[in-house]
């Protein structure tokens, strides 16, 4: 059906006030023909890609990835997750807890990898999900990623100087100052923050492959203190810690809580695995997608797995579980020990190195996730610009380092966060969802709703299994429920793997037991949202309506204005993947 698009005088929607006044009294049907409406995977490789002028360089293989990978998810956050699912929830079997969650990662991470390597572009999830679910989608999922982004930067680059303070025995208020006309919250101004984030901004601006140089020297020494850290907990430890608890009186054994402490440390533990996700945003830079990228993401997990696992067990020999300090493990552990003291500047300064890198690494991810909604034309194009002379999105990179560097100034953002929110885990699970449809829907070709059904289905059964076990008194009622709805998901996954064929079989890289592996991403990522707090949520219905008023009265006329003049196309070509393969090729 043909559209009327240019209908106010042949004018864009933005050209005078009367015309975009009188667009906007067109925004119910624009709305409807752009909010789901989708792209095509050629179309987001060239059409798409062409917005930017520039292209991006090709300087990036597995290695780099792997540094990248490591570098995003090795942060601060490890040690203060470790120390807290011990103590509370999981005992010495801790580094059990620290296995299921890398594996639960690593599933999440095939998501990604599939679609990184099927559309090699830097929009990571954004891109996914808009060639699956549509624009809108799309939209407020990138617009909340790139808020969580910004808002975890900020609060890192706070904490970097605080580690590193710390670690010299230098208090951060020693180069922070209160303005006392400022409320609480706000009134700290850290200029060493500003200072570190607008270097980490000159560096992206800079070269994507100097950046990956600076990640992986950084990274190198974060290693090295990780290990460190690893040997002297195995040569000081004891391995009856265990086993043995400091106080008789507590649950003993090398399971003191039983299986469900286990779960419920690995449901911490789990958040210490984000940041591989920004590796994907890296795909349009890399010179062998095919191959580069699983070995780069599967890579770095598999890596952080291991220190992890490594990192519990140490821990676990330092101490009986019921001493470990839950702030701060490995630091309080060496510090009761006369003549360890100096150990305590060796973590802190270790810590620093990873909270730089996962700055680094979440920068670059965020100014390429704006690069190209930039492109979609859902926010200006001026996002979009690559540089000629650096072959990076300088604008967006630009642009949202000095935001970042402003909140950083004014705002006490908790860096103990784990570096992730809430969006975070909406866009994993947004990602998994958009993983399954791809490959059992063909738009124009199968009916999605068999799809989208099973989809709605897993998902209000993964929210009640999350509701009971975090609401339901302890009891028989709470047991019975748990397994009725963990059998009504199973049998729901069995029965869409029987009944509805895959449209698409990926010719260059799958997920893996294909429906299973992205249901236990989506389980996973209900079962942690359900863990957070009602700030959390506020914030998140805040930032996702201030995206809807955005989309509302600009968006949806930019890209129907794109669309009127043949700068995007949603059309389906039956002839797309043929053309992937050609480029990719």
């Amino acid at each position: 059906m043909e559209a009327q698009y240019l209908n106010h005088g042949g004018d864009t929607s933005f050209s005078s006030l009367r015309v975009y006044l009188n667009s906007l009294s067109d925004t119910p049907s624009r709305f409807s023909r752009r909010a789901v409406s989708v792209s095509t995977s050629y179309d987001e490789m060239s059409r798409v890609r062409a917005v930017s002028g520039e292209q991006m360089r090709r300087t990036l293989r597995w290695y780099d990835l792997i540094g990248l990978g490591i570098g995003g998810m090795i942060g601060a956050g490890v040690f203060v997750t470790t120390g807290r699912a011990s103590r509370l929830y999981a005992g010495p079997s801790i580094v059990i807890s620290y296995a299921i969650a890398g594996l639960c990662a690593l599933l999440s991470a095939f998501c990604y990898t599939e679609f990184a390597v099927h559309l090699p572009v830097a929009g990571g999830a954004f891109s996914y999900i808009r060639i699956t679910f549509g624009e809108f989608p799309a939209f407020i999922t990138g617009a909340n990623l790139i808020m969580d982004y910004v808002m975890s930067n900020a609060a890192v680059s706070r904490g970097f100087t605080a580690y590193l303070g710390s670690a010299f025995g230098i208090s951060s208020s020693e180069w922070r100052f209160v303005v006392s006309g400022l409320p609480n919250g706000f009134n700290e101004i850290d200029p060493a923050a500003v200072i570190v984030v607008l270097a980490v901004t000159f560096i992206i601006c800079y070269s994507t492959r100097e950046s990956s140089k600076v990640n992986m020297v950084l990274t190198a020494f974060h290693i090295a203190f990780i290990i460190f850290v690893i040997v002297m907990g195995f040569w000081k430890g004891d391995k009856k810690n265990l086993t043995r608890p400091a106080n008789p009186v507590n649950p003993s054994g090398f399971f003191p809580f039983g299986a469900t402490g286990v779960f419920n440390g690995a449901a911490i533990v789990y958040l210490s695995y984000i940041g591989y996700d920004a590796v994907s945003t890296m795909a349009e830079e890399v010179k062998d997608p095919v191959k580069d990228i699983p070995i780069g993401i599967s890579g770095s997990v598999a890596i952080v797995i291991i220190l992890y696992c490594l990192m519990a067990i140490s821990m676990s020999m330092l101490l009986p579980y019921d001493l470990i300090d839950p702030e701060a493990p490995y630091s309080a552990a060496f510090s009761k020990s006369e003549g360890w003291e100096w150990v305590t500047k060796v973590v802190g300064i270790g810590a620093s190195f990873g909270i730089l890198t996962s700055l680094l690494v979440a920068m670059l991810g965020q100014a390429r996730y704006m690069c190209v909604i930039g492109r979609s034309r859902v926010v200006p194009t001026w996002f979009a610009k690559v540089s000629p002379k650096t072959s990076t999105p300088v604008n967006a990179s630009a642009f949202l380092g000095i935001f970042t560097a402003a909140l950083a100034l004014f705002t006490d953002l908790n860096v103990l966060l784990n570096l992730v929110s809430i969006g975070t885990l909406f866009v994993f699970y947004m990602v998994a969802n958009a993983v399954i449809f791809s490959r059992y829907v063909a738009v124009g070709y199968t009916k999605p709703w068999p799809t989208l059904s099973f989809l709605c289905l897993f998902s209000i059964t993964s929210i009640f299994f999350t509701l009971v076990s975090k609401l339901a008194p302890p009891g028989p009622l709470k047991w019975f429920m748990l397994g009725a709805s963990a059998l009504t998901a199973l049998a729901i996954v069995q029965i869409f793997h029987c009944v509805v064929p895959q449209a698409r079989i990926p010719e260059f890289w799958g997920v893996p037991l294909m429906p299973w592996t992205p249901c236990v991403s989506i389980f996973l990522n209900i079962f942690l949202l359900g863990s957070l707090d009602a700030l959390s949520y506020i914030r998140f219905g805040f930032f996702s309506g201030l995206a809807v008023v955005v989309y509302v009265f600009y968006s949806v006329h930019a890209s129907y204005d794109a669309e009127g003049d043949g700068s995007l196309d949603f059309k389906e070509d039956v002839e797309s993947l043929e053309k992937i393969n050609i480029v990719l090729s």
